[in-house]
């Protein structure tokens, strides 16, 4: 019968715990980081409905759908209390475009 050493006990039992915590700690939102080199078409021009109590209006933006732009229309997102809506935009860094996902500020 092979002996284990203490040491590599240790090792197990401090390595489990912490590859849990670094799963958990992992945030929810996060998403993958899109980067294009193809700035997106000018913005369109979309009509803003009459306010919706509790809601605040997510305007329309294009999205990269891997070949090219789509548009996305805009839509209602329910109010987050104590806080701005700061809407989704492309941010041009260099000769790439960012897409900033749209968020809520306090």
């Amino acid at each position: 019968m092979r002996r284990v050493h203490p040491l590599v006990k240790l090792r197990h039992v401090l390595l489990v715990p912490l590859a849990l915590a670094a799963l958990a700690s992992t945030p929810v939102f996060a998403q993958t980081e899109i980067i294009i080199r193809q700035a997106p078409p000018p913005m369109r021009v979309e009509m803003v409905p009459v306010a919706h109590p509790g809601y605040a209006w997510d305007r329309g933006h294009w999205r990269w759908e891997g070949r090219g732009y789509a548009w996305v229309p805009g839509h209602w997102q329910p109010v987050m209390h104590g806080a701005r809506w700061k809407p989704g935009h492309w941010q041009a860094r260099g000769p790439n475009w960012y897409w900033i996902e749209g968020h809520w500020v306090r």
